[in-house]
């Protein structure tokens, strides 16, 4: 029999921005930071990719932008409703263990991917400092659950309505010259944000490693969407990735 991807909890994080955490006992099992899945919303519906926000208790939260019919319909959906398919954990987990200390950094949505990775990597031993960055005070997600899984948090925003003002990569240039001492900096977010985290970082000669998102189709590196280029070489996100050592990727 077919399991249910039932819809244990949901709730709107912003007016665009929702989660929902799903029964699924057998993913929620092996799933690791920085790993994915891909749900349909139902049997007609297309196959769409979503970060691992936690895996807990069985259950596999996930949160997602409505910019499309599939986010659309799948905000449409209530808790007790099922998802069709959701499969997973998908992808190479992010490496988390052997830091001193860490610098994470989410743009937006991708804070929802930071919040994970800063979580295992402050449970493998490292200082972690979560810094995410938003256009504004009013769209600021899961700042709780981010405080909770880093040392030390700050919020930017590109207004200056909270916190730093300015972009994650300022305050993140303020610390190292403050005198952080990285051993590493993970770069979440849209492509502009990574692309000049990583100009920074390689100034700076801190080894960085970014979540590249492209268009996925079946995640198994079958269809060649995803593809990057990376050190010269064509790479699957889907199935090589989604983490890449940031200066070796071409963003262009």
């Amino acid at each position: 029999m077919k399991e249910q991807y039932r819809i244990a909890a949901k709730r709107s994080l912003t007016p665009e921005i929702g989660q929902i955490s799903v029964e699924a006992p057998l993913i929620a099992a092996r799933a690791k930071a920085g790993q994915f899945i891909i749900l349909r919303v139902d049997e007609a519906g297309e196959r769409i990719p979503l970060t691992i926000s936690s895996a807990q208790d069985g259950k596999v939260t996930v949160v997602y932008q409505k910019v499309g019919g599939t986010t659309l319909a799948l905000d449409q959906l209530q808790e007790g409703d099922c998802l069709h398919d959701f499969v997973g954990p998908l992808g190479t987990p992010t490496h988390v263990e052997g830091y001193r200390r860490v610098a994470v950094l989410g743009g937006g949505l991708g804070c929802a991917i930071a919040l994970p990775v800063a979580k295992a990597m402050k449970e493998a031993g490292a200082q972690v400092d979560l810094i995410g960055g938003f256009r504004s005070k009013d769209i600021v997600i899961l700042e709780e659950e981010m405080g909770r899984a880093a040392t030390d948090l700050y919020i930017c925003t590109d207004d200056g309505s909270y916190g730093y003002h300015g972009f994650v990569t300022g305050k993140l240039e303020e610390l190292i010259q403050g005198g952080a001492q990285y051993d590493h900096v993970v770069a979440i977010g849209p492509l502009m944000m990574m692309k000049f985290a990583c100009k920074l970082t390689e100034k700076y000669h801190i080894p960085t490693t970014v979540s590249m998102n492209p268009i996925m189709i079946d995640g198994t590196g079958m269809c060649g969407c995803c593809r990057v280029t990376v050190g010269g070489e064509v790479k699957f996100a889907c199935v090589d990735g989604p983490d890449f050592d940031g200066h070796q990727v071409d963003f262009d």
